[in-house]
């Protein structure tokens, strides 16, 4: 019998996702973003469950060549860009749309040879300070693309640093606005916070929406918001079962280090799961986990292999009992996984990226 561990993609949970971004975004196109193996959860998995989408997103020319071989015919973004000339022939090859955010970029351009004009996304740094062109180089930027044979359509485009905080988006979209005035062509401004804190504001929406962890279940302002709250549902369970239980007195410790202590009698189950299958070792007691669906707390340190997990809410529990690490349980709980992230002081998105090979995956 193999180890009981295993992640679950749930197809409906991304059409559902993905439903929810275009309500929020009325009348914009939507990017279904697959960069990082679609966020952990594998490319080929997440297909059927995003192929309503008007495009895909995502980093490098592998994952594009697998989207093609997958059947689209679609648009597909490269979200940096290329990163050599050479990179642009494939591009031609396979009708790859792509970032535009530094000057080397139009230079590779202007000497690349096709006989089939390229789609741009030239990219403004409105703030974020990563990639993209300043506002006062933006104009000259798009002067000389659009001065290009390589190029055909460009369109305009920002990312966001605080749409998910306090200090918001207005003085990005500012400055996005002031820059880009009177220029031709669509726009993308919103990641996955700014369209559901603001998809209803046309300016904001405007004609292509990239929503991310979104799509994948994650609430983007967690804790302030829960996915719930969102409406989105969990599109990968992460599951095992318990392989042990063990009775421990007042006094006895659990795991390396001996960093939980028991202060009464107290039922403790282990589970096959542990930080070589991704799941985080800085998650410690406290951390919320599901055993047979029913909310309860790890114990002490998480090992390679193993966890543990106090039994006293689950008295009936036993070898091979179901547990949920996250996602949701077979009596249709939910353990979100923002809150397992914040337990080990990360975000959902590493959690999802982190799974390792070894956990076998299952598609419903």
């Amino acid at each position: 019998m193999p180890r009981p561990i295993q992640a679950t993609i749930h197809t409906k949970a991304l059409r559902s996702n993905l439903a929810r971004m275009r309500r929020a975004a009325p009348d914009a196109r939507v990017w279904a973003i697959v960069k990082a193996n679609a966020y952990g959860h594998g490319i080929e998995r997440v297909f059927e469950g995003l192929r309503g989408a008007d495009g895909f997103a995502l980093l490098d020319l592998q994952e594009a060549e697998r989207v093609r071989a997958l059947g689209w015919r679609g648009p597909i973004l490269l979200l940096e860009g290329v990163f050599e000339p050479r990179d642009l022939e494939l591009c031609s090859r396979l009708s790859l749309w792509h970032v535009v955010h530094c000057e080397q970029q139009i230079d590779w351009l202007a000497a690349h040879k096709t006989h089939v004009p390229h789609r741009v996304f030239l990219k403004m740094n409105s703030g974020m300070n990563r990639l993209g062109f300043a506002p006062h180089q933006l104009r000259t930027a798009w002067t000389r693309l659009d001065a290009l044979p390589q190029v055909d359509e460009i369109s305009l485009m920002t990312h966001f640093s605080d749409a998910d905080g306090p200090r918001g988006i207005a003085h990005q979209v500012r400055a996005f606005d002031d820059a880009t005035r009177d220029l031709p062509g669509e726009r993308s401004l919103a990641n996955s916070a700014a369209v559901l804190r603001h998809g209803r504001d046309a300016g904001i929406r405007a004609d292509w929406v990239r929503p991310g962890i979104a799509v994948y279940g994650s609430a983007p302002d967690f804790p302030e918001h829960d996915a719930a709250h969102w409406q989105l549902q969990p599109t990968m369970t992460l599951a095992s079962r318990l392989i042990g239980v063990q009775q421990l007195q007042p006094g006895d410790t659990v795991g390396y280090g001996s960093s939980f202590t028991a202060d009464a009698p107290l039922r403790l189950g282990v589970v096959a799961c542990g930080y070589a299958d991704g799941y985080p070792r800085h998650c410690g007691t406290g951390t919320p986990v599901l055993v047979n669906g029913v909310r309860t707390r790890l114990l002490g340190r998480v090992s390679m292999d193993m966890l543990t997990v106090d039994l006293t809410p689950v008295p009936q529990a036993q070898i091979g009992t179901e547990v949920t690490l996250w996602g949701r349980a077979s009596n249709g709980t939910v353990m979100p996984i923002d809150e397992v992230a914040r337990a080990g002081g990360t975000v959902a998105y590493e959690l999802l990226c982190a799974v390792a090979p070894r956990v076998p995956v299952a598609v419903a």
